[in-house]
């Protein structure tokens, strides 16, 4: 079904981007679109797409990493942004701690073993019962600002990890049973009918869980910024990019550890947070200027042609203090990460 949308949609969001900057494919210099990682289904019909232009137009190729794209996207808006610098990547299917050594080189500090932030964020807002059409982060930070957040003592994650991973299965788990124990009929009775007293329960609940999804931030951002550091002492700037950057209140307490740190905290504005074009093309501009591009596709070449994806890349080789006892990641048919394939390239 994926697939099949994707399809359906991608010949006319392509045309509406060139109209919307008013240009045409002949204008182009380049094709950039994402190769991984994700669902390969998906990421077959964005490749399909960009090698029909560029093969039409004659036109250079550059295969972009999802997670760089979002790394990068804040040096299209801060020109003072330059590496290396430390960045965390928060979204819905994602956490990632990476320090930024240059372009398409990073060392992981810290990833996901289970759920990422936004998942726990959209899984509790549905559980509450509000309303997600705009997404359930931002429903749950709305909610949050009329609760207690010490009303209800959720736990940390992972505190006797000593590394940067994360892990908000648990937490999501925490909350499932607060509902359940203050027996909230949140299945039946929406937010919108709900009785003030319910309302404040459900308030409390979500303020609480914010309060705790944020501390487990700030634990691992803490451990990362000093390991960042202590590799790379010029660090200036802190960047938090993804869907999960544009909540207000996660910006203002990893701001308060950027400060701590004498860092500089800098995130896209929010339109730029979430998955979008922009930050790819930006991504495609910077390894285009950088000479990292694949020639022009063969004009013989079959529409049917099975091309390389890479559903699971890592972004960068991970920091030796920061491999954990705790993670349990499959290993089985992961691409090569994209920093020891730049390094190889220069070679």
């Amino acid at each position: 079904m994926a697939e099949e949308a994707h399809a359906l949609a991608i010949d006319q969001v392509v045309q509406k981007a060139l109209d919307d900057a008013n240009v045409s494919e002949s204008d182009l210099s380049a094709v950039a679109v994402t190769i991984g990682p994700g669902l390969s289904l998906c990421l077959r019909v964005g490749v399909h797409k960009a090698r029909k232009i560029a093969k039409v137009f004659h036109l250079p190729i550059v295969g972009v990493h999802h997670m760089e794209a979002h790394a990068l996207v804040s040096r299209l808006v801060n020109k003072d942004l330059d590496y290396p610098f430390l960045a965390l990547l928060i979204s819905g299917g994602h956490n990632l701690l990476v320090l930024a050594q240059n372009l398409g080189e990073y060392v992981q500090l810290g990833t996901t073993i289970d759920d990422a932030i936004g998942e726990a964020y959209d899984k509790s807002a549905r559980w509450l019962g509000l309303d997600i059409r705009k997404g359930g982060g931002p429903a749950l930070e709305e909610l949050a600002l009329e609760g207690d957040p010490n009303s209800i003592n959720f736990r940390v994650p992972m505190r006797q990890h000593k590394d940067c991973n994360f892990s908000y299965a648990g937490l999501k788990t925490q909350v499932r049973l607060a509902i359940e124990s203050r027996n909230l009929c949140t299945d039946d009775i929406p937010i919108s009918s709900a009785t003030e007293e319910d309302r404040q329960l459900r308030a409390n609940i979500a303020a609480s869980f914010q309060r705790i999804a944020v501390l487990h931030l700030e634990d691992r951002c803490q451990r990362a910024v000093e390991w960042a550091l202590k590799m790379e002492p010029s660090i200036k700037h802190f960047v938090v990019s993804g869907g999960v950057a544009s909540n207000q209140y996660v910006r203002a307490h990893l701001n308060h550890i950027a400060e701590k740190n004498g860092l500089q905290l800098v995130s896209p504005p929010p339109s730029l947070c979430t998955d979008n074009g922009v930050m790819i093309a930006w991504t495609g501009i910077e390894h285009f200027l950088a000479g990292r591009f694949e020639d022009p596709p063969p004009a013989d070449e079959p529409d049917d042609m099975q091309y390389e994806l890479r559903p699971r890349w890592p972004l960068g080789e991970e920091y030796s203090e920061g491999r954990s006892v705790s993670r349990s990641l499959r290993t089985a048919r992961i691409h090569p990460s994209l920093t020891s394939m730049t390094k190889s390239s220069r070679n």
